[in-house]
């Protein structure tokens, strides 16, 4: 195995190397949104996770929710804005988040709460479209699947949002998996985040993530977002969903780069 740093010489280096697999674990813009499996495809090297197509899609949070829709899963109101205008009046009522559309590791999240009486104001770093989409309150759940089929569901407690911090430093969160929920919500996840893997097309590995509001049951529970290259660190929860399932970490990605491939 031979780990690569990506940059703007990749093509080059990839061809000095011409690897028999690529084992993409690169996050976010880039690396997860198409370009970089657009590459791979061009250069006929195999390589792990979703293909061009899915991968562009789902990390464009306001196209993948439409996909959803289509095929009937549950997703809050939300609407693409310029900075300009999200700095100047609440776009939605409030509680509401302002995002990147085409971002990961819930990096650049504003929440305007309840009775708040001035807009967000966004740093210099925010694209200049970003989302603006409804609140959902309650537990963050998740489930990954891999291949045709959905592993597990995990409740992820922390002690305020679940954002970058949380995600990657350790005891940023603690995960219950499986998820001491009702079989009814249990069931669902699993359910919703493998049609969202299969309407967007993903393959391999992907996680989608959703709040449920237990006041509400099952009516209270929505998807956040399907990603298609989840982390794979040591507090990463889809290597914990594989362990829980019976699956070690190294046979994860023994199955990950035995499925790698070209035209995915």
């Amino acid at each position: 195995m031979i780990e690569l740093d990506a940059g703007p010489d990749l093509a080059v280096r990839l061809a000095d190397l011409s690897p028999d697999v690529v084992f993409n674990a690169l996050h976010g813009r880039w690396g997860e949104d198409g370009c970089v499996q657009g590459l791979l495809e061009w250069m006929r090297l195999p390589y792990t996770h979703s293909g061009v197509l899915a991968s562009a899609v789902a990390m464009d949070k306001e196209r993948s929710k439409q996909v959803y829709r289509d095929v009937g899963l549950p997703v809050v109101d939300s609407l693409l804005a310029s900075k300009a205008e999200v700095v100047a009046s609440h776009l939605l009522p409030p509680p509401y988040v302002v995002k990147p559309y085409n971002e990961g590791s819930s990096v650049g999240v504003y929440l305007v709460m309840e009775g708040a009486n001035q807009p967000p104001q966004l740093s210099d770093e925010m694209p200049e479209t970003v989302m603006v989409e409804t609140y959902a309150p309650g537990r963050e759940l998740t489930t990954t699947v891999l291949g045709d089929r959905a592993l597990t569901v995990t409740d992820i407690i922390t002690e305020g949002w679940y954002d970058y911090d949380a995600k990657y430093k350790a005891g940023g969160s603690r995960h219950v998996v499986p998820a001491e929920i009702p079989q009814e919500i249990f069931d669902a996840c699993l359910n919703y985040a493998l049609r969202a893997h299969k309407a967007l097309g993903c393959r391999g590995l992907s996680r989608t993530d959703f709040r449920w509001d237990e006041s509400r049951g099952l009516e209270g529970l929505v998807l956040l977002e399907t990603n298609t290259q989840p982390g794979m660190t040591p507090t990463s929860l889809a290597p914990e969903q594989a362990q829980a399932c019976g699956m070690s970490f190294g046979a994860l990605c023994r199955w990950m780069v035995e499925d790698a491939s070209c035209d995915r």
